[in-house]
Formats: C-alpha cells, sequence, structure tokens
C-alpha cells in the first residue's frame, strides 16, 4: 500500500514543490537509484514550475521536464497535467508523485498501485483547502493511511 502524506496550510504551492523535490530527489542514499518524482498539476500552475525550478536555487540543479518530451524517459522530475497520461506507461519510472491540483484522481487503485509514495499539497487558499479535505475523507474512506504535516508554523 503507497504511503500518502499531506502537507497541508503551505503559503506558496510552488515554491513548497521545488524545496519538497529537491529534499526526496537529495535524499537518495549514496549509491542508490535516484528517487523519481512524477509532479501533477494544473497546466498553467506547471508551466510556472518549469521556470521556478530552473531558478530557485542558484546551487541546486533539479532535472525536469515535461513527460511529453522526449527526455522525459531519462528525466528524475516529470511534470504532467494528468494522473493517466498515456506517457506515463512509457517511463519505467515512478517512486513519488507530488500533486499540486485540487481534483481527486479517478483510478485511486491504479495510482497507489504505481506510486509507493503519494504527497498531496494543499495551500491556504480556502477553495484549496475545500479540495485538500475531500481527496482526505477519500482516501481514508478507500482504506489507505494517512500522514498531515502542517506548515502553518513553518
Amino acid at each position: 500500500m503507497a504511503r500518502i502524506d499531506f502537507h497541508s496550510n503551505v503559503n506558496d504551492k510552488l515554491e513548497y514543490a521545488c524545496r519538497l523535490t529537491r529534499k526526496i530527489w537529495s535524499a537518495t542514499p549514496e549509491g542508490q537509484p535516484v528517487r523519481n518524482i512524477v509532479m501533477v498539476g494544473e497546466q498553467a500552475d506547471l508551466k510556472k514550475l518549469d521556470e521556478l525550478l530552473w531558478t530557485f536555487s542558484s546551487t541546486d540543479f533539479l532535472p525536469h521536464c515535461f513527460i511529453d518530451d522526449e527526455a522525459a524517459v531519462d528525466t528524475p522530475i516529470l511534470l504532467t497535467d494528468d494522473f493517466a497520461s498515456p506517457a506515463l506507461n512509457q517511463v519505467p519510472h515512478a517512486d513519488v508523485m507530488i500533486h499540486l491540483g485540487m481534483r481527486m484522481p479517478e483510478d485511486v487503485p491504479g495510482l497507489v498501485a504505481r506510486f509507493p509514495r503519494i504527497v498531496e499539497v494543499v495551500t491556504v487558499n480556502e477553495a484549496e483547502r475545500l479540495a485538500g479535505r475531500e481527496r482526505y475523507k477519500a482516501y481514508r474512506e478507500l482504506g489507505h493511511e494517512l500522514f498531515n504535516f502542517d506548515q502553518s508554523k513553518s
């Protein structure tokens, strides 16, 4: 069963996603394969995130591309606006999914079978908080153990 983490009360989801991605990606133990991350969100947010991943740190390099890019097979961080993108079937890696959007995935059993770790990022925006609560309830009703990391004190 997948581990599902909710990171709630996030002020800026794109900046937070950059820091979280850097942390997950750089936490790979030496000699182990790099953790691969698929980030799912709205297309407009992903375009901003794409730029931000290049500029948010002057010392870190987070190799990333959109899932339909020809380099996606070899790139450890992928961006997509579709949980069920056919391109995901061409990608040999899927260790962590970071969800930045508001909608609930349609095929949760398929998603948790593919990703051993799912991170839901929920902002302080009221609409996003309400959508996050609905996703939390839906995952719980499906029997998943959930972990919440409240970022309001960060």
